[in-house]
């Protein structure tokens, strides 16, 4: 296939990550992202290497027979989501098929192995814990959007009043702040012209605490007082509780959050979420798994095939805020979490004090450093 060419086949497989196996009325091999087995889809040839092709998709010709969920009004449009229109069931298989392939890419044939089966999120939908979503435009020069960028877009962004991914007091607070930006007729920032205002609005929810945090990141060129969209914020019926509403500024020309100034407009900057009976503080911009009731899954299953350590050192590598080193601790004789970022060392230490654990130690350094001396 030749560079440029636009093409139809048939999606046949998806390997990991999301690439979209597509096979051609002629019997040529494409690998087309955002695809589902089972369609019809049209693409655009954008690379061709050493006779492997790949193509950007420009339309779904045909739906797949698997494609029977019901989806959020932005699905398609939203580049959030790729397989929100299959049963969960069938996102189950895709995942199967995918980490199939990459076990046996790295052991070979040759090696048996047991294959567990793929525990099941206890919530499919509204299962995050934290969203990011950005300010822009839907169309060049068009009225300010907040929310996800579009399906295969670096710029334009899609406002997802209507996301499912995320629950209603999202959704309330993200339209609260969009119809705000809108009444005030604020800038967003342009990612090529380096000008504007608003950059991302940031949320995260505690799903056991329902305890919120909210952050409006913008640049320095306007010194607007965020008092009154405070009010409105507080003002929301929203099921859990903003405790805390965050002003972050940012003026790097990079295209990510970049905190170089924080203020605490009300509340606190961290909220409290729990997993496996222990609390752990999360602030915004600490890693976290952003399903919570997914992570208690994950946690317990890898807590249960560590076996009998109670007279052993388990080892946290690159560990964060130590959220896996301290659901190991009861199962250990000591728990080493090791991590570069020094303000989630700090976090570490203060969760591990907070839930009793007196066996958690947290170093702050490289891991390949540290390594040798521990």
């Amino acid at each position: 296939m030749k560079k440029g060419q636009i093409a139809e086949g048939n999606v046949t497989t998806v390997e990991f990550p999301n690439k979209g196996i597509v096979m051609t009325d002629e019997g040529e091999r494409v690998i087309v992202k955002n695809t589902i087995p089972g369609q019809r889809v049209s693409f655009a040839v954008n690379k061709v290497r050493k006779g492997k092709a790949e193509g950007r998709l420009l339309e779904t010709v045909k739906k797949s027979p698997r494609e029977t969920a019901d989806t959020c009004r932005h699905f398609g449009q939203c580049g959030g989501c790729t397989y929100q229109s299959l049963p969960y069931e069938e996102q189950l298989k895709i995942k199967e098929t995918q980490v199939r392939g990459m076990i046996e890419q790295a052991i070979g044939d040759a090696c048996a192995y047991e294959f567990l089966p793929i525990r099941h999120s206890p919530r499919v939908l509204a299962y995050r814990n934290k969203m990011e979503f950005s300010f822009g435009d839907e169309v060049k020069d068009g009225p300010i959007a907040l929310g996800l960028h579009k399906r295969n877009s670096m710029y334009d962004i899609v406002t997802v009043t209507g996301c499912k991914i995320v629950d209603n007091d999202y959704r309330k607070i993200l339209k609260c702040v969009y119809d705000y930006a809108l009444e005030k007729n604020l800038t967003y920032y342009h990612k090529m012209k380096h000008e504007g205002y608003l950059r991302h609005l940031l949320v995260r929810k505690a799903v056991k605490t329902g305890q919120i945090l909210v952050d409006i990141v913008t640049t320095t060129i306007n010194d607007i007082p965020m008092d009154e969209l405070a009010d409105r914020l507080k003002a929301l019926s929203l099921d859990g509780e903003i405790t805390g509403f965050l002003h972050t500024y940012n003026d790097s020309v990079a295209d990510a959050v970049i905190n170089e100034k924080t203020e605490v407009v009300f509340g606190r900057d961290y909220i409290e979420e729990e997993l496996l009976g222990l609390k752990f503080k999360i602030t915004t911009f600490s890693f976290f798994q952003t399903n919570s009731l997914g992570a208690e899954v994950l946690y317990s299953k890898a807590r249960d095939y560590v076996g009998t350590t109670k007279d052993k050192v388990i080892f946290d590598l690159y560990s964060g805020t130590g959220t896996i080193a301290q659901i190991l601790a009861p199962v250990a004789a000591k728990v080493v979490g090791v991590e570069i970022v020094e303000e989630a060392v700090e976090a570490a230490k203060q969760n591990a004090a907070a839930n009793g654990l007196d066996n958690c130690e947290f170093i702050a350094g490289d891991v390949l450093k540290v390594l040798d001396t521990i």
